[in-house]
């Protein structure tokens, strides 16, 4: 379905979403400063936590960095034990990268206080308002996926 959108509005919106990640990468990056992490070494460990045990491929491509840096992070969360080496089971020359427990403890502390933080920010909304933000971008969120999903399939197609 298309519609419609004054250029305008599209333009305000597109710059309202850069100042709010913006915001948001920034005050991540001073809580970051707390714990002996860097913000490229969260992100990581945030992949694997939702994706589960991944290899230094697919983990380079979802942060599209260069699988020589990706190793060398992984490298440095290792020695911090905050990630070890796995051989895949179903294949020996696989090796994934497992979240360990203490990677898992710093990303549940330093979402607990992004999240405080935005329940701060939000205190003037009401319920409904959140609600309403919460469900908006959830609906902007999924619809930017859905692209990106059709992208890649165009992609595929091509080459």
């Amino acid at each position: 379905m298309h519609s419609t959108i004054d250029l305008k509005v599209i333009a305000e919106l597109e710059k309202d979403v850069r100042y709010i990640s913006h915001m948001v990468k920034q005050r991540g990056r001073e809580i970051l400063n707390h714990y002996p992490i860097t913000p490229p070494q969260f992100i990581a460990l945030q992949w694997l936590l939702d994706s589960g045990d991944l290899t230094i491929g697919e983990l380079s491509k979802k942060m599209y960095l260069a699988f020589s840096t990706t190793t060398d992070l992984v490298d440095r969360m290792e020695k911090n034990e905050l990630i070890e080496r796995v051989r895949d089971p179903k294949d020996r020359r696989v090796v994934r990268i497992h979240l360990l427990d203490k990677g898992k403890e710093i990303i549940d502390e330093v979402i607990e206080k992004r999240q405080e933080y935005l329940q701060e920010v939000l205190k003037t909304y009401s319920p409904e308002e959140v609600e309403k933000l919460r469900s908006s971008m959830t609906q902007l969120y999924n619809e930017m996926k859905e692209h990106e999903e059709a992208q890649e399939k165009d992609s595929k197609k091509e080459s």
